[in-house]
């Protein structure tokens, strides 16, 4: 933490946006920024110390001679810059990993709402009933519609508490539900028929998003076949005749 104070940026909107990111990757603690940036000089000092400690050993275990004091510091400087920026990639993964167990949980949550909304509760207690229920299946989704609930609780108004959901996860899917909430409860159409439609439309884009993913493994496929499969049965092929062929002419 002492070291993020000393690597804390002095742009207040550099701040939010980290905020921001770390929020969508579900650290909602006040002291996670700091703690982020002070692990990015951590992790930098680390694999610069790591690579001054052990560096000039592994060399002469691969290539049989020391390195250059040149190339020993350029080497250095490099890992401690890959360390330092490893917590942002480490950060960024983090996102894309929770946002698809959002995306995953998302039409499930819908069909709870739907159901909730049917038999009578208002869309308030839906969301928190649906963030109860959800929780056992989809930890993070259940949180994000618990901590809805409690804002609805502590006086936030329905439209901000929504809003402050599509922030938290940054999802176009969810986004799209807020808006459609907003204007159902502006107009006063029917709920639980606007999640079903909605929650439709969401499973259907999922199925189209996993034939999309079933449609690219062909492509996917033609390197590791190309580099590892066919050349190994090539060998088993051809090799046998081509050693006749060599013993016979030679």
């Amino acid at each position: 933490e002492r070291l993020g104070q000393a690597n804390k940026p002095k742009d207040q909107a550099e701040t939010s946006r980290l905020r921001k990111t770390l929020v969508t990757a579900g650290y909602r603690g006040a002291r996670s920024p700091v703690i982020f940036l002070g692990s990015k000089i951590f992790m930098g000092i680390l694999f610069g110390a790591l690579f001054f400690i052990f560096g000039d050993e592994v060399a002469k275990g691969m290539l049989d001679k020391p390195m250059s004091a040149n190339v020993f510091s350029m080497l250095m400087v490099a890992t401690a810059v890959g360390g330092f920026y490893s917590p942002q990639m480490w950060l960024s993964l983090a996102v894309s990993r929770r946002k698809e167990k959002l995306l995953n949980g998302f039409p499930d949550a819908l069909d709870l709402m739907v159901v909730c909304v049917e038999a009578g509760l208002g869309l308030d207690q839906a969301i928190s009933r649906v963030g109860e229920e959800i929780k056992i299946g989809h930890k993070d989704l259940g949180d994000e519609f618990q901590l809805v609930s409690l804002e609805l609780r502590a006086g936030f108004s329905r439209e901000q508490a929504l809003r402050n959901l599509s922030d938290r996860t940054d999802l176009d899917e969810i986004r799209s539900l807020i808006a459609l909430l907003i204007q159902t409860d502006r107009f006063g159409t029917s709920v639980g028929q606007a999640l079903r439609v909605h929650s439709d439309s969401m499973r259907m884009n999922r199925k189209i998003r996993a034939e999309e993913m079933a449609s690219k493994l062909p492509v996917k496929l033609m390197l590791p076949l190309i580099l590892f499969i066919f050349p190994s049965l090539m060998v088993v092929i051809i090799g046998p005749g081509s050693i006749r062929l060599i013993r016979n002419f030679l």
